[in-house]
């Protein structure tokens, strides 16, 4: 339960984290917290929904093992869903090794930045560009790559989520220090103001895909729960694993978001911990973005690893002959210890994170990538294949009270995904643009 735990923390306490106050200052003291209460209440019901889905027919004693979110659809909704889903699902994964670039960039700019406005003050020009940051995050990320699989990863998502832990402490501490120091609650009931009707339209959307970025991880829950042992009956282990996450990383993000937005109102930054609201103490702005860094190092990999896995049983199923998709090679490197290399691994891995990266380097965008992805990920992945696979799972009759309430659960998220799309996308081309 608590590696599985260790595993969602990792997931979900990401960069949407560092959004938060922001998020918080387009929607006002009212809105704000109350959107990221109803989202981790959505979280809950969802994840409680979909755990139910590893075994087939019966969520506990089923014969069948649903191991990975496109083979539960598969299994309960037939194979055309099973392709819709996978297809986004894929993309949604993708979109998550752009995000982690992009943010892992930004904290080692930070990192140097904050030196820098300690060494000759905060007027002083200190601009470094982000890229090369973003090709060495790349290069790490491909040697991490190789791990093979989510049960020889434990010991990185408890790292990475310590670290999660550990920046999520430092920007609460910073934003109620700074709060204290103010000697009073900044912001409004209505948030940011902006010139027209229709700018804080656009606002509002992104702060809600960036506040639905911050909660999901269905994308990832059935590989997680193929990593526990029975008994107890894994979606039990999962569901009270899923509580604990839920309610630790909610406590995070109301401690970030809130006070964040109580010391910069409306100037809360994109980014809590980069955009420069805080200067000093220079070392503890510092030791904050290693953590995220590190953070992001294990996060992109247990983003990436399904698409890794999904990968070598298809090449392997297609071409079962083959020495290139199918046989391995020990290679011994100086004193380092023997390893033993597949060809398609090396070339197929490669390959996902020199695209990730590059796509990260033309669309350097932290907040407008955040809301997009949100957006696209919220309804068919969190909402609407989860509800629909319960429906078969537990036999609920079409237009029972049960059926009613969760269709018109699912209609609700769909219409706030779709506002929250329109909006991202609007950001993400001024931008681009601008």
């Amino acid at each position: 339960m608590w590696t599985a735990a260790a595993h969602v923390i990792t997931a979900v306490i990401g960069s949407g984290v560092l959004s938060l106050a922001w998020s918080i200052a387009q929607l006002g003291w009212v809105a704000g917290p109350g959107a990221m209460l109803v989202f981790a209440a959505v979280t809950a019901l969802q994840s409680t929904l979909f755990a139910d889905c590893y075994r087939s027919p019966d969520p506990e004693h089923g014969p069948h093992r649903n191991r990975t979110y496109a083979k539960a659809v598969d299994r309960n909704l037939g194979s055309s869903s099973s392709w819709v889903c996978m297809l986004l699902q894929h993309t949604a994964l993708f979109g998550y090794g752009i995000a982690y670039t992009i943010t892992a960039s930004i904290s080692c700019r930070a990192i140097l930045k904050a030196n820098c406005y300690h060494k000759h003050g905060h007027d002083a020009h200190c601009d470094y560009g982000g890229s090369y940051y973003m090709l060495v995050f790349g290069a790490a990320q491909l040697l991490l790559s190789f791990i093979p699989d989510f049960h020889d990863m434990a010991w990185l998502s408890v790292v990475a989520a310590v670290m999660s832990f550990s920046y999520a402490f430092i920007g609460f501490g910073l934003g109620l220090a700074t709060t204290i120091a103010n000697g009073t609650i900044k912001g409004s009931i209505t948030g940011v103001q902006m010139r027209t009707p229709m700018q804080k339209v656009w606002r509002v959307s992104q702060a809600i895909g960036d506040i639905a970025f911050a909660y999901p991880y269905s994308l990832i829950l059935l590989e997680i729960q193929d990593t526990l042992k029975s008994p107890p009956a894994e979606n039990k282990t999962m569901k009270r694993a899923s509580m604990i996450s839920i309610l630790v990383t909610t406590f995070f993000y109301l401690c970030c978001g809130c006070f964040g937005y109580a010391a910069f109102g409306s100037d809360a930054p994109g980014n809590l911990l980069t955009g420069f609201g805080f200067y000093e103490p220079y070392w503890l702005i510092d030791f904050a973005n290693a953590c995220i860094i590190l953070h992001l190092l294990g996060g992109y990999q247990v983003y990436s690893q399904p698409i890794f896995q999904f990968a070598d049983r298809f090449f392997a199923e297609r071409f079962p002959d083959s020495g290139f998709v199918n046989d391995f090679h020990t290679v011994r490197l100086g004193c380092l210890p023997a390893c033993r290399v597949n060809l398609l691994r090396v070339c197929f891995r490669t390959l996902y994170v020199a695209s990730t990266t590059a796509v990260a380097v033309a669309f350097p965008y932290f907040n407008e990538v955040l809301a997009l992805l949100g957006a696209l990920n919220f309804w068919p992945l969190a909402i609407y294949f989860p509800v629909e696979m319960y429906f078969i799972q537990r036999n609920v009759p079409r237009w029972s009270a049960r059926w009613v309430v969760l269709q018109t659960f699912s209609v609700v998220c769909l219409l706030v995904s779709a506002f929250a799309l329109v909006g991202s996308i609007e950001g993400l081309i001024t931008q681009k643009l601008g």
